[in-house]
C-alpha cells in the first residue's frame, strides 16, 4: 500500500522588541542566567501584565505579510501548564480569538500552505541541565512570541524547508524577527501523520517539538514518515505522542503523551483588555511594509531583465537589496552592478551570515558612480573590476585610483600598436589561434588589456589581433 505525508507547522517566531511583552525587561540574547527578569516576568504574585504595543504592530505586520485577514478585535487568554520552565504555571497566550487568521503562503509546486493562524503569547524560560541538575534561566521568559500555524497541507519535507525558507526570509525582511535558528529565535513544531494515498481521512498524528534547524526537520519528517509506514505494515497503531528528534542517530523517541486543547484549560487572561484594532490602523501598517521578497525578486527579473539565479541571490537579505538598488538607480545596465555584487563583493564574504549582513567598505552610490563610468565609455569593464577591488579594500571612491589617462580611453594607433606587441611577443598563442584553438586569443587579449591598463576596448582589440593574425 501507498503511504501519503500529512504535516503541519507550529512555528514560533521571537520577536525583535527591545522590551519583552508584558514588562520592561531586555529581549536581548545571551547575559548572565536570570538577569534579564523583573516580578512580572518571573511571575510574582500580585504583579500585573502590560501588554507591549509593539508587539501587536509586528504580530500584523507578520500576518500582512503572509497574506492573513487580521481581527478588529482579539484577546489574551491563559494556557494552563505545571513546567519548571513557567513560573506562574500558565502561559498567556491567545486562544478562540487570534489576531490573525486565515492566510496562506504560496510555494514554487504552485500548492498554497494555508495559515490557519498568527496569534501572540509569551516565551517560557530555559531549563539547564549540567552535572546531573537542572536549572532554570528566566532571561527568555516573557520575550513575546508569534506562533503560525499551518493547516495540514504538506505533503514532502521539500514542501516543509520551501515554506520554512520563506517564512524565515520573509520575517527577516519586514524586520519582525532575526529568525535566528541557532539561538532559539525561530524554532518548530512539527505534526505529523500518514495515510493511505487517496484517503481523505487523517491518521493519528505526532508532534516532533522544538526543531531549530530546517535540515534537522527534513531529516525528523523523513524518518517519522518511514517509522509511522512501518509500524501501520506491521499491524500495529500510531501512539498520539509528543517526540524529540536525536541528531545523533537521526532517529525519534517519545517524550510524552500528545496534548490536546482542553488539557490546557485555556480561559481569558482577566487582567489583560481586549486588543482593537482599526481598519484604518492596519493600512497604515500595510503601507508601511517594505516589498516582500518574492515581490522584489519578480521585479528584478521584468524590470532589469535579471536572470532568476541573480536576483534570487540579490533578495538574500533586505541589505542586499537595497544596497543593489541603490546602486542601480540610473546606470544603463542593473546586471553589471548585480555582476559586481554577486561576484566581487560576495566573494569577499566568508559565509552566508555575512552575506546577509552585507556590511560593505563602501556606500552604493561609490559603486554607481564607477559603473557610470562604464556606461559612458570612459573605462572598460577590466579596468571597472580592478578599480572595485582598490575601493572595497580601502573604502574609497573611484576617483582615487583613476587618473585622466583612465578615463581617456586609448586611441586607435595607441591600440593597433598594443595589438601589434602583443602578436610579435606571443608566437606560441598566435601559431595555437591559427591551430584552431581560440581559447588562444584569449591569451593575446591578455596582453593587450595589461599593456594598455585596462583601458582597451576588448571587442576592438579582438578584431584587430584577428586581422593581424590572418595577414601574418
Amino acid at each position: 500500500m501507498k503511504y501519503e505525508l500529512v504535516s503541519g507547522l507550529e512555528t514560533h517566531v521571537e520577536l525583535s522588541t527591545k522590551t519583552k511583552i508584558f514588562c520592561s525587561c531586555s529581549t536581548e540574547f545571551g547575559g548572565e542566567p536570570n538577569t534579564h527578569c523583573c516580578p512580572v516576568c518571573v511571575g510574582f504574585p500580585g504583579t500585573l501584565p502590560k501588554l507591549n504595543q509593539k508587539v501587536v504592530e509586528y504580530a500584523i505586520m507578520a500576518g500582512l505579510a503572509t497574506n492573513c485577514e487580521i481581527s478588529n478585535i482579539s484577546k489574551m487568554d491563559r494556557k494552563n501548564y505545571c513546567y519548571p520552565d513557567l513560573p506562574k504555571a500558565y502561559q498567556i497566550s491567545q486562544f478562540d480569538m487570534p489576531l490573525c487568521k486565515n492566510g496562506h503562503i504560496d510555494l514554487s509546486n504552485g500548492r498554497r500552505i494555508r495559515i490557519n493562524r498568527i496569534h501572540i503569547e509569551e516565551d517560557a524560560g530555559k531549563l539547564v541541565h549540567q552535572g546531573g541538575n537542572t536549572y532554570v534561566d528566566y532571561n527568555r521568559g516573557g520575550v513575546p512570541l508569534i506562533e503560525i500555524v499551518t493547516e495540514p497541507d504538506f505533503r514532502s519535507s521539500d514542501e516543509v524547508r520551501e515554506y520554512v525558507e520563506k517564512l524565515q526570509l520573509a520575517m527577516k525582511f519586514i524586520g519582525v524577527s532575526d529568525c535566528k535558528m541557532q539561538e532559539g529565535s525561530m524554532r518548530c513544531d512539527v505534526n505529523i501523520s500518514v495515510r493511505p494515498m487517496g484517503s481523505e481521512e487523517y491518521g493519528t498524528r505526532t508532534e516532533i517539538k522544538n526543531m531549530n534547524s530546517i535540515t534537522f526537520m527534513t531529516k525528523a519528517i523523513d524518518y517519522e514518515y518511514t517509522r509511522q509506514i512501518d509500524v501501520l505494515e506491521n499491524g500495529g497503531r500510531i501512539t498520539q505522542e509528543t517526540l524529540r528528534y536525536n541528531e545523533s542517530d537521526g532517529t525519534t523517541s517519545s517524550m510524552r503523551n500528545k496534548e490536546d486543547a482542553d488539557d490546557y484549560r485555556y480561559f481569558r487572561d482577566p487582567d489583560l483588555v481586549n486588543i482593537h484594532v482599526t481598519d484604518e490602523e492596519v493600512e497604515a501598517i500595510r503601507r508601511a511594509l517594505p516589498e516582500l521578497p518574492e515581490v522584489k525578486r519578480e521585479r528584478y527579473i521584468s524590470q532589469f531583465g535579471l536572470p532568476e539565479a541573480d536576483a534570487l541571490q540579490l533578495t538574500k537579505s533586505r541589505a542586499i537589496a537595497e544596497f543593489f538598488e541603490a546602486a542601480s538607480d540610473g546606470v544603463a545596465n542593473p546586471k553589471t552592478v548585480a555582476n559586481c555584487i554577486i561576484g566581487q563583493i560576495f566573494r569577499r564574504m566568508e559565509n552566508d551570515d555575512a552575506k546577509e549582513k552585507f556590511e560593505v567598505s563602501i556606500p552604493a552610490s561609490y559603486l554607481k558612480d564607477l559603473v557610470l563610468l562604464l556606461d559612458s565609455g570612459k573605462i572598460r569593464m577590466n579596468l571597472l573590476k580592478s578599480t572595485l577591488d582598490k575601493m572595497l579594500d580601502s573604502g574609497k571612491p573611484a576617483t582615487e585610483f583613476l587618473s585622466e589617462s583612465d578615463l581617456s580611453g586609448v586611441d586607435t594607433g595607441d591600440l593597433k600598436k598594443f595589438c601589434e606587441d602583443a602578436v610579435a611577443a606571443n608566437p606560441n598563442a598566435v601559431a595555437d589561434y591559427r591551430a584552431g584553438k581560440e581559447k588562444a586569443l584569449k591569451a593575446l587579449l591578455g596582453s593587450v588589456m595589461k599593456a594598455s591598463r585596462g583601458r582597451a576596448d576588448a571587442l576592438e582589440a579582438e578584431r584587430i589581433l584577428i586581422e593581424l593574425i590572418s595577414k601574418g
